[in-house]
């Protein structure tokens, strides 16, 4: 059943992002590169008053890669940095099954990718859209 959930959340996010586009008005921007697959995404967020008040992101990759970098907008957005920075922390400690279940009842959707912790080799694939975050949030 946890299965058929995760290909279902995955097929949609990669088959209608809702937050695959550019941003007008973004003052951030950041690309994040996963090259054992070829993965590309250039992350894109509107900040105002340490909020993200809107975000997205543009370029190709796997289904994991652009579904898991649609998710981590819908969680997001609306959030602090401070917050985003958290759940960030969250998803990463998830993918390697290092996470509570409270914790992963706050990722929302995004728990859905806890089945990637079994697929070794999709890690860097589903952590791309996070780490890019992570590289806004050090200022890289």
């Amino acid at each position: 059943m946890q299965n058929s959930f995760y290909r279902e959340i995955i097929n949609d996010h990669n088959l209608r992002p809702a937050h695959k586009r550019e941003v007008p008005g973004a003052n951030v921007e950041k690309r994040g590169v996963n090259p054992s697959c070829g993965d590309d995404i250039t992350l894109q967020l509107r900040l105002e008053d340490g909020k993200i008040v809107d975000g997205g992101f543009v370029g190709d990759g796997c289904a994991i890669s652009q579904a898991s970098a649609d998710i981590m907008l819908d969680l997001i957005i609306g959030k602090t940095q401070e917050e985003a920075e958290r759940l960030s922390e969250i998803f990463r400690r998830m993918i390697t099954g290092k996470v509570t279940d409270e914790e992963i009842e706050q990722m929302e959707e995004a728990g859905a990718l806890i089945d990637v912790s079994h697929m070794p080799a999709r890690v860097k694939c589903a952590v791309l859209g996070w780490h890019t975050l992570d590289a806004i949030a050090q200022g890289e």
